[in-house]
């Protein structure tokens, strides 16, 4: 099979999330949310993230998060104290509910329509924070010009942060006979050809349109991050699950897997 260029997995990605958007939509989650996002206080982030970000400090800053989704975790940010919000995805339907939400919120974050890779002017050197969290990095078909794309939203002296899948977990198939056999290489580089409709939260895989999924090692992304002027400051491995419920099977094993990591990196003032 031929391999798409970045542009054409950008474009089916893009048709593929957009027709995954109304799954997500009229189920209890949704409800939930629709619900729990009125109050001054929600949050939809992890005790690691979190934690992370009250160390960064967000309070009084202005932060964009790419790869926001349905904006969910980018109104999570005023419960830290964030100045502003901008969410920014390239998925419309996602970003339709993103304002839905935002419209029972009692916060008032901005979101943009945009391809990570053709970012507007406007989001240029304006921000304190970046954050990307998971699920984002593997639609990316090139992580070093995503890392420079990402660098180019701070202000000097801004941190990119991030909280993603371990590129490691990519090896396995969870829905394998025996799932912790190694079933592909982590240093594949064409990316994973995918039928189903994009699911979460533990929706039944239904066929869907084409996307592509790229597996990025984490040297490549370490590296991506040193060539876009960001200076590493923290990188840290853990052994839970922050993706799929299918995937918490690999969680309390006794050889035991890195599942997730956290990094920041600061971009420098010269």
């Amino acid at each position: 099979m031929d391999m798409p260029s970045a542009q054409q997995a950008i474009a089916s990605n893009k048709h593929a999330w957009d027709a995954s958007a109304e799954l997500h939509k009229d189920t209890a989650n949704w409800k939930a949310l629709l619900k729990s996002v009125a109050l001054a206080d929600f949050s939809r982030l992890d005790p690691t993230i979190t934690a992370l970000l009250q160390e960064v400090g967000v309070a009084g800053k202005d932060v964009v998060q790419l790869g926001c989704n349905n904006g969910r975790e980018s109104l999570s940010l005023f419960s830290l104290g964030a100045r502003s919000v901008v969410g920014v995805d390239q998925s419309r339907a996602f970003l339709q509910q993103a304002q839905e939400l935002a419209e029972v919120s009692p916060h008032s974050p901005e979101f943009i329509e945009a391809d990570i890779y053709q970012l507007p002017e406007r989001v240029h050197g304006r921000f304190d924070i970046a954050l990307v969290t998971i699920g984002v990095l593997g639609w990316m078909p090139d992580v070093a010009a995503f890392m420079q794309h990402a660098a180019s939203t701070l202000k000097p002296g801004g941190t990119l942060v991030i909280y993603e899948t371990h590129p490691f977990l990519e090896v396995f198939d969870p829905l394998a006979a025996n799932p912790l056999l190694p079933a592909t290489s982590y240093f594949q580089r064409d990316p994973l050809v995918l039928q189903e409709s994009i699911v979460y939260e533990g929706l039944d895989e239904i066929p869907g349109p084409t996307s592509y999924w790229y597996v990025h090692t984490l040297g490549s992304v370490v590296s991506g991050a040193i060539a876009a002027h960001l200076q590493i400051e923290h990188l840290q491995e853990y052994p839970h699950c922050n993706r799929e419920e299918l995937y918490e099977q690999y969680e309390h094993q006794p050889a035991q897997l890195p599942l997730c990591f956290t990094l920041t990196a600061t971009k420098r003032l010269a």
